[in-house]
């Protein structure tokens, strides 16, 4: 954003007059508690000690490996190794053998599962024009048979040998380093990648099960639903995935979003009447625990955030937060990896999005994370919508007390939305710092979620939206749309581009009455495509994100190595496909001239010779 726009951003902070009241913001966060309560796989001094010696290149192997004794017995036999070893700090190669006799290879807890509901030629290939992008989505669709797992008996009966909640219905894997389920999104090489397949978060999940409806794969969608639900159930909320030490966090709240999508295929109501308690739960986790109230002239809002209370390294990454926080005092780290945490259940681990130092000359740093001072668009695009379908459900199940409850909540929702985050001068809505008391002016694709989710009244919004991305420079990277303009190294920022922001910004636009929302909307779903397929044909592979750079190849940055896999992508492409394959070619925009010219010529000869 040009520095006008900027000072016009920050004018409008203090036309308006803003202030923010949010409870226990200033108080100390030392003594903050652990992730979990296990003092093997969330705190004390055996993960301390294995993770910074460094046994393996990444901390989460430690933190899947599952117990071959019960943890008392580990606990105990560590303790007396730790009495006779002087200082009290066991070497490298003492943890080693003690790792290694005390647990088994992460990856145990899972077995293969084949979807029995999977078909060959699902309906979808039969509107995909393009016979080379019709066998590549037959391709994806097969991919669903080598992505499914279901978890042991034994996590059930023995869960304290484990790290890997149980979930009782088979599941869909993002791919790659995780190897659980995760609720927002999916290699040591090859046996390491496939053991850390296995954990589905919510946010992840949601397109990955709108990938299997596609597919005509209702029940194993339905499946991973309920196991969600389950985990509703069981904790009041969905944690970040399915491990402990994601217990105290989630990420953004898909849930009722997933119902939707399911019911849009099944028409299941008896299945919507069973658990819609418990999609309320998931949704008063949020307002019970992540709200904020924000002051805009005489008004006073409620929105969400993100606020994770959770104090200690995370133990997936203990080394790198450790290192982190190496020259701050008790209470400074204790806040620094509570931000991690809260950074980390936006599913934006890391990005410039939660960096406190904008606009200034220095670069930021992760260090510089602040994500509990930031009120962001997205999570309350995704709320609102949510807000909608309760509305909605409830009117279909008859219960008018609770629709006109969830109804008033939207009315608030849209009310707060728009005068909180809606920026004039810029045309878009941007997130909400409560540190600076004012919006952040820098481009994310999740300014633009409101369109997504239907979370505005001016039917003006997808004009101007068209007006901020074509005002922008982000139009003009022909690999995807990218996920901020800032070169930080985090995997959430410039050159990389992430399935989801995607199809959030194309659906978004497509939706609309707009005829250039609508052109927009089709150029950046032929160039997505045309990235995966070209990456596709060269390694055989989806990846979890890719480099809007050149000529295209996966992503960079971040906490580990570029994943394949990988659930998400293949759902979003799916259905971009839905959307777009009468009009989608797999050809590139240069293939596309050069057929176009001999055709061309085809014809002028033709003329020339009658």
């Amino acid at each position: 954003m040009a520095c006008s726009a900027r000072i016009l951003v920050t004018a409008w902070c203090f036309f308006v007059g803003i202030s923010v009241s949010v409870p226990g913001w200033q108080e100390l966060v030392y003594g903050l508690p652990p992730p979990c309560e296990s003092y093997i796989y969330c705190t004390g001094d055996l993960l301390k000690q294995v993770q910074l010696a460094r046994l393996f290149s990444d901390d989460k192997h430690f933190v899947d490996m599952p117990l071959r004794e019960s943890p008392e017995l580990v606990l105990k036999k560590f303790q007396q190794l730790v009495n006779v070893t002087p200082g009290g700090i066991l070497s490298k190669e003492q943890l080693q053998q003690f790792v290694s006799s005390s647990f088994s290879d992460p990856g145990q807890e899972f077995e293969q599962w084949e979807p029995q509901d999977w078909m060959s030629s699902p309906q979808i290939l039969a509107k995909i024009s393009d016979q080379e992008l019709q066998a590549w989505a037959s391709d994806l669709n097969a991919k669903w048979k080598s992505l499914g797992r279901k978890i042991k008996d034994d996590v059930r009966t023995h869960p304290m040998f484990y790290s890997q909640i149980y979930v009782p219905h088979p599941l869909m894997v993002p791919g790659g380093r995780f190897i659980e389920y995760y609720y927002w999104t999916t290699s040591p090489k090859h046996l390491v990648s496939l053991v850390q397949l296995l954990l589905l978060c919510c946010r992840d999940s949601y397109w990955v099960i709108e990938g299997l409806l596609l597919s005509e794969m209702a029940a194993t969608a339905k499946g991973m639903i309920q196991n969600f639900l389950y985990l509703v159930e069981r904790y009041g909320h969905i944690p970040n995935g399915g491990r402990v030490y994601y217990l105290r966090r989630s990420q953004p709240p898909f849930l009722t979003l997933m119902m939707d999508a399911y019911l849009a295929h099944a028409n299941d109501t008896d299945f919507l009447r069973e658990n819609i308690h418990l999609l309320e739960v998931e949704y008063e986790f949020w307002q019970r625990n992540r709200s904020v109230s924000i002051t805009v002239g005489d008004r006073n809002h409620t929105l969400n955030y993100y606020n994770v209370q959770i104090g200690e390294p995370r133990p997936e990454s203990y080394s790198k937060d450790w290192e982190l926080a190496s020259d701050l005092n008790e209470d400074a780290r204790q806040e620094l990896w509570a931000e991690l945490k809260s950074a980390a259940e936006s599913g934006w681990d890391f990005s410039s999005r939660w960096f406190l130092s904008w606009p200034s000359s220095l670069p930021a740093t992760l260090k510089d994370t602040k994500a509990r001072a930031v009120v962001p668009v997205d999570l309350n695009a995704f709320l609102c919508k949510t807000e909608h379908l309760l509305a909605s459900f409830y009117r279909i199940l008859g219960n008018t007390t609770k629709a006109a409850q969830f109804q008033a909540a939207l009315q608030r929702r849209l009310e707060a939305v728009q005068a909180v985050f809606w920026n004039e001068a810029a045309g878009v809505w941007l997130d909400f710092n409560l540190l600076k008391k004012q919006p952040n002016p820098a481009f994310f694709p999740s300014n633009l979620a409101p369109l997504w989710t239907d979370c505005f009244s001016d039917q003006a919004a997808a004009e101007r939206a068209v007006r901020y991305l074509e005002g922008s420079t982000v139009l003009s990277y022909k690999n995807g749309l990218p996920t901020s303009l800032s070169r930080t190294g985090e995997q959430w920022d410039l050159p990389n581009a992430w399935p989801p922001l995607q199809h959030m910004v194309i659906a978004g636009l497509a939706k609309s009455s707009s005829s250039r929302a609508k052109e927009i909307a089709f150029d950046l779903a032929r160039n997505w495509v045309r990235t995966n397929f070209a990456l596709y044909k060269k390694y055989q592979a989806m990846f979890e994100k890719y480099n809007v750079d050149g000529d295209g190849k996966p992503g960079t940055g971040g906490e580990y190595q570029v994943q394949e896999g990988f659930g998400w992508t293949n759902g979003v492409v799916l259905q971009l496909l839905d959307l777009y394959g009468d009009r989608l070619t797999s050809g590139s925009p240069s293939t596309l001239f050069r057929a176009w010219i001999i055709a061309a010529c085809t014809i002028f000869l033709l003329d020339l010779k009658w």
